[in-house]
């Protein structure tokens, strides 16, 4: 494997550094920022600046006027996102473009590809839960109903739902064998109701109720492989927020005990703080190596390759219980300010928090990695 990143990869960083230089999450007030205040949208003139550098584009072929990159482009552009705490659905709308550009039938393919690369509509997906490896994990149910799939259930915690055009939900069948559809949803789709959730991190999440919700099959994806996929670009990409957050937030550390003294003397410069920064840098890189062990993994799946479920599964471990210790760190540092809910590390702490559990917690995954060695055990 070769983890150099290319020159395309590098370009796709340097765009989103430019289009994120000037969102500043520590110095402009946001609705997050302030306890039981909630943002009605995400920013949608950042959005307009990530379209108009090709990044909401990134995983589409350029017939679709996409860069035809992959997952690890992808990553590194979340990766400056998550620096800044950047308040737009960038991981779902790209993972679900990419899944109906490569699963889709002609129909949603003509209907949404093309433009969920141009911003022009968006797109997120309703994947919540612990990892997603098991059918019957999955909340929503359908059963085929002639040329139409109806779907029913209750998906909780669906990110930017009240304002995305398409919910992409997974389903399971219970026509045939219990398989993973993936159902293309309006937003206002008769026989479904978006309840108001709030996350975490102060943001607007959505309990999606489907009730019959009657979805044509040319808008229901029934492809082997298709939700494995996703789930992994998403679970992937979640790992990416995790460490541009987790360095954000370690730097900060850095820049506030080097100017904060006691007995004369920079905080910095004391032992116990110097190791506790030391472990938290080991964690970031830790992170890091899994993270693009995954990236490249999915990048370059083809038949009869190793699965990228193992690789994922190690990422999202380090991930979750990487960034938990990172900002917990971080707050013992800080002092005072480590608890002050107008100093911007109370953010990255609620973002780091949903993002550990986002697509299930460490331990989840270390179930499914344990899962997945005992079905295939090395040799």
């Amino acid at each position: 494997m070769d983890f150099t990143f290319s020159e395309e990869q590098q370009a796709a960083a340097e765009a989103a550094r430019g289009v994120f230089a000037d969102v500043a999450p520590d110095s402009v007030p946001s609705p997050s920022m302030v306890v039981g205040a909630v943002a009605d949208d995400f920013d949608r003139a950042l959005w307009a600046r990530l379209a108009e550098a090709d990044l909401l584009s990134l995983l589409l072929d350029p017939d679709e006027g996409g860069a035809g990159l992959d997952a690890i482009a992808l990553c590194l552009v979340l990766r400056e996102s998550a620096k800044v705490l950047a308040r737009v659905p960038l991981l779902e709308h790209s993972a679900a473009a990419a899944t109906i550009q490569a699963h889709g039938g002609p129909e949603p393919r003509s209907a949404l590809v093309a433009r969920a690369g141009r911003g022009e509509l968006v797109l997120t997906v309703a994947a919540s839960g612990r990892t997603g490896h098991d059918p019957a994990e999955l909340a929503v149910t359908a059963r085929q109903d002639g040329d139409a799939w109806l779907l029913d259930g209750v998906q909780t915690a669906v990110p930017w739902a009240q304002t995305a055009d398409h919910i992409v939900v997974p389903a399971r069948s219970t026509t045939g064998d219990s398989r993973t559809l993936l159902a293309v949803v309006p937003r206002g789709q008769e026989g479904t109701d978006i309840a108001e959730q709030i996350s975490t991190t102060g943001e607007r999440l959505g309990e999606l109720r489907l009730e019959s919700a009657r979805i044509p099959a040319a808008s229901v994806i029934d492809s082997d492989g298709a939700w494995e996929e996703l789930r992994d670009l998403l679970t992937t990409g979640t790992c990416a927020l995790a460490l541009g957050l987790g360095e954000r937030v370690l730097r900060m550390s850095g820049e506030y005990t080097g100017k904060r003294e006691q007995f004369g003397f920079p905080v910095a410069t004391f032992q116990a703080v110097a190791m506790q920064a030391a472990d938290r840098y080991i964690d970031l890189r830790a992170m890091e190596v899994t993270l693009w062990q995954a990236a490249w993994r999915i990048a370059t799946r083809s038949p009869g390759a190793l699965p990228a479920a193992g690789d994922v599964a190690v990422a999202k471990i380090w991930a979750a219980e990487g960034v938990r210790r990172v900002v917990q760190t971080a707050q013992h540092l800080h002092g005072g300010f480590g608890a002050d809910v107008e100093y911007p590390l109370h953010r990255y702490h609620a973002w780091a928090k949903q993002l550990e559990l986002s697509l299930g917690p460490a331990a989840a995954h270390e179930e499914a990695l344990g899962d997945l060695l005992a079905a295939h055990p090395l040799s």
